[in-house]
């Protein structure tokens, strides 16, 4: 557990502070500085998961593309297809 929090500290603490960088001192403050890191976690998780997305789809449209153009060259050397 104390890894972890050394960790959290060290790496991440810069982007998931509450913004005074003071350790929580009761339990109030402790579940709001919880519940800010989980959210911008969430939030990091989100954007890079729409990232994904949409590289996914570019990729998609890359590949359609490609076929196209595959498929117009066959059909100008004068190459049928073959079915699979």
């Amino acid at each position: 557990m104390a890894d972890i929090k050394q960790d959290l500290k060290t790496e991440d603490g810069e982007n998931y502070s509450m913004g005074n960088n003071t350790e929580p001192k009761n339990m109030q403050d402790l579940t709001q500085y919880v519940q800010t890191l989980l959210q911008n976690m969430q939030d990091k998780f989100q954007t890079m998961s729409d990232q994904i997305i949409g590289r996914i789809d570019e990729m998609g449209n890359r590949i359609d593309d490609l076929e196209k153009n595959i498929g117009d060259l066959m059909t100008q050397a004068g190459v049928e297809g073959t079915d699979k």
